[in-house]
């Protein structure tokens, strides 16, 4: 047997999933079944199964025969990558077109392993729970556009409420409509009067699923000059949004920066997508678009975990991880989470609900540049945080994280790095990130990253109201300057005066 390497988490075993849908075929490989799960693989082929689907009743005869040959592809690379199981789920063109089942049994045989064609209310399910797996606390109407149809569903925390299947899919509503985007709005327009959901959607978020979704979100980063490129999470504001729809559906968008790096085959169905969009947003009236990186797939995955792990914060089981992985003691990094939530008590500066994940986070994510030059940590750590596979926060709450562990590194107050990020971040979250990484850089100095001295690190309030940072008697020789003066800084961006002194 081949030992896993350390950068690979050891209780985890590898499990593929493929995804076979009207427009694409894609195989994912995970590290394993996790609340976050880690990709260890993806690959992907645009075959247009569902490719005149309303015109024939048939998956196209080409895209058969392209697909078939992917598919012992696919398995050689799911039992190259030690799979202990190899899960496949179809969606509307498989289970819609008349030679589906022949197509599928075809493709059983090739994978060795039953395919699941999912029904509609099936395929909207797993929309709803990939996006519940996704975000934290959702509330608000997921739509899931594939090739063939799509699925809206109600999402509220972890409960899915009421959803419907529409055949509005690029490849069905292109050819219903026969290329004429008019008619696509009108076609869009009348099957979404059909979904009175919609309208319990006003004022609440619309997130949006699906590859031709993506690319829309893509180009809008590009065409904004938006500095994070991290997909999942990405807000469109609807009110700023329009111009832009308006623009993508009438097929311009040749001149929008990044449009190269969106396929031939995608591209034509993105006037398509943005139709779609448009007229979603005239019967929701959403508060917002979040675009969402998981979909059904991801849904179904995460149908397959415990109810205990459903649970689970996606932001703090994916830190965890991360600190498990390349942190110098993961005790360190729990000790760090307590104290730190302890000291903003002192401090008397109450956190929100997600500000206390994202300080989580942080706390746990605080050491994961260590192996980098120390010149570089700072930067090394930034660069990582703000673009990983994170799931369940935001922008704003990402830039937080990432901006604790910069300034943790290269010191409190230089604006010349990463402003283009802290633009991101809102006032409050800036100044928190500034205590956060203040706090950080005198207790690392103190506990030389390693566990058994923060619980013992207490907080003293003295007669003239000046905080003391008491460092016990026992642990006397780790007092020095360089504590000390990282604790002036703490106190300047704390406006608080504070000590740091020796206890018995």
């Amino acid at each position: 047997m081949i030992a896993n390497s350390q950068g690979r988490l050891q209780d985890r075993r590898p499990v593929s999933v493929i995804d076979i849908g009207s427009n694409s075929i894609r195989l994912v490989i995970y590290e394993g079944i996790a609340r976050s799960p880690t990709v260890l693989f993806n690959e992907k082929m645009l075959a247009g199964l569902g490719r005149g689907i309303v015109s024939t009743g048939k998956l196209d005869a080409e895209a058969v025969l392209r697909a078939v040959e992917e598919f012992r592809r696919f398995r050689a690379l799911s039992e190259q990558s030690r799979s202990e199981r190899l899960y496949v789920i179809a969606t509307a063109a498989a289970r819609e077109a008349v030679n589906g089942p022949e197509f599928i049994a075809r493709a059983e045989d090739i994978l060795g392993t039953e395919i699941r064609v999912l029904t509609g209310p099936e395929e909207a399910r797993y929309s709803a729970l990939g996006v519940i797996m996704g975000f934290h606390a959702p509330d608000g109407i997921a739509g899931d556009l594939g090739g063939g149809s799509l699925e809206l569903v109600d999402v509220s925390g972890d409960a899915i409420g009421e959803g419907i299947t529409l055949p509005l899919g690029g490849l069905r509503l292109q050819d219903m409509a026969r290329g004429k985007i008019a008619d696509a709005a009108r076609i869009g327009k009348r099957e979404l009067a059909r979904a009175s959901l919609l309208r319990r959607g006003a004022g609440r978020p619309f997130y949006a699923v699906g590859g031709t979704w993506r690319n829309l979100a893509r180009l809008h980063m590009n065409a904004t000059g938006y500095p994070l490129p991290v997909m999942h999470h990405y807000e469109m504001d609807v009110g700023a949004t329009r111009a832009f729809l308006r623009q993508v559906a009438r097929g311009d968008f040749d001149r929008i920066r990044g449009i190269e790096r969106v396929s031939k085959n995608r591209r034509a169905l993105l006037p398509y997508g943005a139709v779609v969009m448009q007229e979603i947003v005239t019967a929701m009236k959403p508060s917002k678009i979040v675009v969402s990186a998981l979909g059904v797939r991801e849904g179904f995955l995460y149908s397959l975990l415990s109810a205990a792990e459903q649970r689970r914060d996606p932001l703090i089981s994916a830190a965890e991880e991360l600190a498990r992985l390349r942190s110098r003691s993961v005790e360190h990094a729990h000790e760090l989470e307590r104290w730190t939530g302890e000291t903003l008590e002192v401090l008397g500066l109450e956190e929100t609900a997600d500000e206390a994940r994202y300080r989580r986070a942080a706390c746990l994510l605080a050491d994961i540049g260590w192996r980098a030059h120390p010149e570089y940590r700072g930067t090394q750590s930034l660069n990582i945080i703000s673009h990983a596979s994170f799931i369940g926060v935001d922008h704003p709450g990402r830039v937080f994280i990432a901006l604790a562990i910069l300034f943790r590194y290269e010191g409190l107050y230089d604006d010349a790095v990463a402003p283009d990020l802290k633009r991101l971040a809102t006032p409050r979250l800036l100044e928190r990130a500034r205590i956060l990484g203040a706090i950080m850089r005198v207790v690392y100095l103190l506990s030389a990253a390693m566990p058994g001295v923060i619980p013992k690190l207490k907080w003293e309030k003295r007669p003239d109201g000046a905080l003391a940072l008491v460092i016990p008697a026992s642990h006397a020789a780790l007092d020095g300057e360089r504590p000390a003066g990282r604790l002036a800084a703490l106190a300047k961006v704390a406006g608080r005066e504070m000590r740091l002194v020796v206890g018995g």
